[in-house]
């Protein structure tokens, strides 16, 4: 059975720890879109760290990690990632990566650093990993497939024409040093040198595993509102965030998706630019950011403080839609325990009217939210590990998000450790 694990939000909801938590009865996890732009936070018994690449499923010895073709692959902080978790003391894990995926190369990285420079006060908030510079090119159809590794010729002559173009505009518009040929070449070569043990048909192996009967997860990046055809366009990722895009990125069958669970945190946070309806600032997002996650609410890759929000339920019931939800996994519940009230936004006031339905982005821009405040229950609910357990506030709080987003909620977070969840 093929499930998703993918985001309803803007990213940072949460995923790494869901996805490390089904993991267990996973035999493979798949990685299907993004690059390192993004990363994942998890605590387990080896300790806490943050992945970029990898999927979450690594710490298991029964499970295959998997890289599919749908990825932006930065191979050396992959094998940087590879060590850094062998060094602390987990077990090699088993990888593979799609003879289908492709590279970000040296020269993506500058031209992300470039143009977020020319760009300066009107930038996209980048995360300067590359990956706008990747995709565009992989749909410009100059991008580098790690097949291409393995055909000398071939490949000589293109990192020939791919330097011509990219010269014209590093030395015009930019200003820049030019980038030579033959570095190019022997920066593929060192590649190929790294992943030549990992490369595989990652298509045809899930195809017989999924023959098979194994259970497999697909592990999303980032959340719907950061989907470049249904998200805050522009102010969005490059690759597509949605579990529906996790059929083309591990290249399976759509029909095989059986399970979709989104991961929706308890209240809103965002990194990088673009409309936020629920956003709070000041002294009380300051709070909800330091008591926020696991040590706070802070980037996983980039370390930026995180905007903080109240719940959106236009943003959530909009994100899961989108998605094709059947579980929500509902994260950091406990982190709410200070509040004596918790508000909601239940709605977006546009031009003077109510909506429930999340809007393109010129419209975004001028939604007010409106809010109901919800009693808190004011108690800490780590280590509870049954739904009636807990506080009757807590319920309602639950039942009332899930009755506003129109999906259930069957899985709640209620701190950073792997058993910390309740099933419903």
């Amino acid at each position: 059975m093929v499930k998703a694990v993918v985001g309803a939000n803007w990213g940072d909801e949460g995923k790494g720890k869901i996805t490390d938590m089904l993991g267990k009865e996973a035999d493979i996890i798949v990685r299907f879109q993004g690059g390192a732009n993004a990363g994942h936070t998890i605590v387990n018994d080896y300790g806490k760290f943050a992945l970029h690449t990898l999927p979450s499923g690594v710490f298991y010895d029964h499970t295959t990690s998997v890289i599919g073709n749908g990825v932006a692959l930065n191979i050396p902080t992959l094998m940087e990632e590879i060590k850094g978790i062998v060094d602390q003391g987990v077990p090699m894990p088993k990888i593979k990566v799609s003879d289908r995926v492709q590279m970000v190369m040296s020269y993506h990285i500058l031209f992300d650093q470039y143009e977020e420079e020319r760009l300066a006060g009107k930038s996209f908030g980048s995360t300067k990993s590359g990956i706008a510079p990747f995709y565009s090119d992989k749909y410009a159809k100059i991008g580098f497939q790690v097949s291409e590794l393995f055909d000398e010729n071939a490949l000589r002559e293109k990192v020939e024409r791919i330097c011509e173009t990219k010269n014209v505009v590093l030395e015009h518009l930019y200003h820049k040093d030019p980038i030579r040929p033959e570095d190019i070449f022997e920066e593929l070569m060192n590649y190929k040198e790294m992943i030549a043990p990992y490369v595989c048909d990652v298509s045809a192996f899930l195809w017989n595993a999924i023959k098979e009967g194994k259970e497999i997860l697909l592990e999303g990046q980032l959340g719907s509102l950061k989907d470049p055809d249904h998200g805050i366009y522009p102010m969005v990722t490059s690759s597509s965030t949605l579990a529906a895009y996790g059929a083309i990125g591990a290249g399976i069958p759509p029909y095989e998706i059986k399970k979709i669970i989104t991961v929706c945190k308890a209240y809103s946070s965002a990194v990088g630019a673009g409309a936020f309806v629920s956003e709070i600032f000041g002294e009380e997002a300051d709070e909800l950011r330091r008591r926020g996650g696991d040590g706070g609410e802070y980037g996983a890759t980039t370390g930026r403080p995180r905007r903080m929000g109240w719940f959106d339920c236009v943003a959530s019931k909009y994100g899961c839609r989108i998605q094709g939800t059947t579980d929500v996994a509902f994260t950091v519940l406990d982190v709410l325990g200070y509040l004596e009230e918790i508000p909601v936004c239940v709605g977006y006031e546009i031009d003077g009217e109510v909506t429930m339905d999340f809007p393109t982005t010129s419209k975004l821009q001028k939604a007010k939210p409106v809010m109901e405040v919800l009693p808190g229950w004011n108690c800490d609910i780590r280590g509870i590990r049954k739904y009636e357990d807990l506080p009757e506030n807590c319920r309602k709080y639950i039942e009332f998000v899930e009755e506003k987003i129109e999906f259930p909620i069957t899985m709640i977070s209620n701190g950073p450790g792997r058993n910390d969840i309740i099933y419903r």
